[in-house]
């Protein structure tokens, strides 16, 4: 599988940015590298540039960071001083088959996309995208538990809310580590995957009962579900990790006007392991780009 003859622009991002050029640069894709100015590094096959210098009408594939852009447009760069700008004139300026990726969106990019009518992936929504990052995602909160509690995760009593994606791999890591571990789901298969996997299964309805007696809360769900009158019947000693997207699902002021500890942790991949993290990215990138490329050459037949 490889990439000779894509051009792909990879704009700011982070560490697991690097994993995303390496892997491309080893499939022989050519890369217009932007906003890596203060990058000692030097890719053989990558040309770092100014955005006002690359072939926009050439490129078969943008990559934005995980976080896509700010609202008002601009990517950021750990490896630049200034942001990018990422603009709908720059957009429509590259052919028709250029396809734009990033990890999530939000309301700039959609809005862009929808006004050039440009193929966009957000890889972030992708199952096994998700699947793998739930593996960092469960090291780093085993990681905050053990720093911000006083007690063993073994032998603790956990609630684990929510059965999806992430979910799932910290109950199973959880439960691996000798803790109690309940899980709390809506979805009556989802009730039925919590018994087989040996946990505890209880319904998201009856949550404030089942935190009167617990060591630890891991929310997965993305709204507000541990709510003030949640957090009243826990212990007081409790912990609570929100690992859902910001806000998070949980009443942070009242969490601390009771003196209950409550941390928002989203996006510990980058944060834990961001090698793994950018090698998770690359690949699944370097798929897509490849089925990209196979596609236009059945086209050219």
């Amino acid at each position: 599988m490889m990439l000779t003859g894509m051009h792909v622009a990879i704009i700011g991002g982070d560490a697991r940015q690097l994993e995303v050029i390496r892997k491309l640069v080893e499939l022989d894709a050519k890369l217009s590298l932007v906003g890596f100015d203060q990058l000692a590094h030097h890719f053989t096959g990558a040309v770092k540039l100014p955005i006002d210098e690359v072939d926009l009408p050439d490129l078969d594939a943008i990559i934005l960071p995980v976080h896509g852009t700010t609202l008002d447009g601009k990517v950021n760069s750990v490896f630049s001083h200034e942001p990018i700008p990422f603009t709908e004139e720059m957009v429509q300026k590259t052919a028709k088959r250029c396809t734009i990726y990033s990890g999530i969106s939000n309301s700039y990019l959609d809005e862009l996309m929808k006004k050039t009518g440009r193929k966009y992936i957000q890889l972030f929504e992708r199952d096994d995208v998700a699947i793998y990052n739930s593996i960092p995602t469960a090291e780093g909160t085993i990681m905050m538990v053990i720093q911000h509690t006083d007690f063993t995760i073994h032998g603790s009593h956990v609630a684990v809310l929510g059965l999806g994606r992430v979910g799932m791999t910290v109950a199973r890591t959880f439960a691996a580590l000798g803790a109690k571990v309940k899980v709390g789901a809506r979805r009556s298969e989802h009730l039925a995957r919590i018994t087989e996997m040996g946990l505890v299964p209880f319904h998201l309805n009856d949550l404030e009962n089942e935190v009167r007696d617990i060591d630890i809360c891991i929310n997965t769900v993305p709204h507000l579900i541990v709510t003030a009158s949640v957090i009243a019947k826990m212990p007081a000693h409790t912990l609570i990790i929100d690992l859902a997207s910001k806000p998070g699902g949980t009443d942070f002021r009242y969490a601390e006007k009771r003196g209950v500890k409550a941390i928002l942790a989203p996006g510990l991949p980058g944060v834990v392991a961001p090698k793994t993290a950018g090698q998770i990215i690359a690949n699944v990138l370097a798929q897509l780009l490849y089925q990209d490329l196979q596609k236009r050459e059945e086209n050219k037949r």
